[in-house]
């Protein structure tokens, strides 16, 4: 599998909250890393935290970049209520599996008022 193929499957896997297939597409030495936090997992530890994370969300794809053995996908993440987005930055190796991920988390949210582009604009 291309880096395309492999984090495409990935974030239906995710999507799908299918847990029992999450390991298909991580190499044994996987590991993750959430820039936002500084937190890092293991295989077991990724599949873990997704398992077991409380709130139901969605996983959805709106870009994707992929040259080589590197992958680039921006996916918007909802539970209905909020929404999030996160920047997933992928190493596939050998076998078309994930060895790295390094995940960016934004929350959405409203600019500061003089951060507007119609503040300041002429009327």
């Amino acid at each position: 599998m291309t880096a395309a193929e492999t984090i495409t499957r990935f974030a239906e896997i995710i999507d799908a909250r299918d847990w029992d297939a999450l390991p298909g597409v991580l190499a044994d030495d996987f590991s993750a890393r959430f820039v936002h936090t500084g937190e890092t997992f293991d295989r077991d530890g990724f599949v873990a935290l997704n398992r077991d994370y409380p709130i139901v969300v969605r996983f959805l794809v709106e870009d994707l970049v992929a040259a080589g053995d590197r992958a680039v996908l921006r996916a918007r993440v909802t539970d209905g209520r909020d929404t999030w987005h996160v920047a997933s930055f992928a190493t596939v190796g050998e076998g078309g599996l994930l060895t790295e991920l390094v995940e960016v988390w934004a929350e959405v949210g409203e600019p500061e008022t003089d951060r507007r582009p119609d503040v300041g604009a002429a009327s």
